[in-house]
């Protein structure tokens, strides 16, 4: 795997998942440039060697600047990774406050409009252009107690193989990727919501997760990142429109 040249954005990639996704662009010879609304990760990531800027996702003015950094610092962009998302609330859907449902949205399915909209005028001048965008197994699948979280990564697939139709005449390919549970401190918290909404031993919340997949184990940061690389890079050049689960084989959500 070779992504020499490519100018690569990756948001909410100062920490967890977009973090290892930028690190596998850079160490595949890739220049990265990481956003994360995080000042703390983003001096992090800076001080591990990754270009960073402080950027909310969510909000549409703060990404058209992103998107002007990135011109300025990456001298172009060959590919945007739509990384940031939030867990949402957790609860019974007659339970759930309206403006977390909505704060789901706006960083789930606003913040990859948003980017595209931006980037598109530096991707339509890029190499071999591609868009990756973050769903989730929940994507695909109900989950009970985390409606928000699963209709918005339902819209990622949609608005994914939308822009795929749209953009794929112009030589721009769009894919998204379906992870199921990704061990970290994020499933950690949605863990521990999950135990208390069910009034249920954590352990027994916790393994439900793991086993949930028949692999019978979560997936981890790194496997994400490897299918993120390989779907930006020359070996998928083809792939258009897809929704590529990672997720060891996951047929029901809990």
């Amino acid at each position: 795997m070779d992504l020499t040249g490519k100018r690569v954005l990756v948001t909410a990639g100062a920490a967890g998942i977009g973090r290892a996704i930028a690190e596998r662009f850079a160490g595949f010879g890739a220049e990265v440039l990481v956003s994360d609304l995080d000042p703390a990760a983003v001096r992090d990531a800076e001080g591990a060697g990754l270009r960073a800027e402080v950027s909310d996702a969510a909000d549409e003015a703060a990404v058209e600047a992103l998107v002007d950094a990135a011109e300025r610092r990456l001298g172009g962009l060959d590919v945007l990774v739509n990384n940031a998302g939030v867990a949402g609330p957790t609860g019974p859907v007659e339970a759930l406050d309206g403006a977390a449902w909505a704060r789901t949205f706006e960083v789930n399915v606003h913040s990859q409009f948003y980017c595209v909209k931006h980037a598109l005028r530096l991707l339509r001048a890029g190499t071999e252009p591609a868009i990756v965008n973050l769903s989730s197994a929940a994507g695909r699948l109900g989950m009970a107690g985390r409606s928000a979280y699963s209709a918005s990564k339902w819209a990622v697939v949609g608005f994914t193989r939308t822009l795929a139709i749209e953009l794929g005449p112009e030589g721009i390919r769009a894919n998204a990727i379906c992870p199921g549970a990704v061990d970290g401190p994020r499933i950690q918290a949605v863990i521990d919501a999950k135990a208390r909404m069910l009034d249920a031993p954590r352990e027994q919340i916790e393994a439900l997760y793991r086993d949930q997949s028949s692999m019978r184990r979560m997936v981890t940061a790194g496997d994400i990142a490897d299918m993120a690389a390989f779907l930006a890079g020359p070996m998928a050049r083809s792939i258009n429109g897809q929704a590529m689960a990672v997720d060891g084989n996951t047929e029901k959500l809990y």
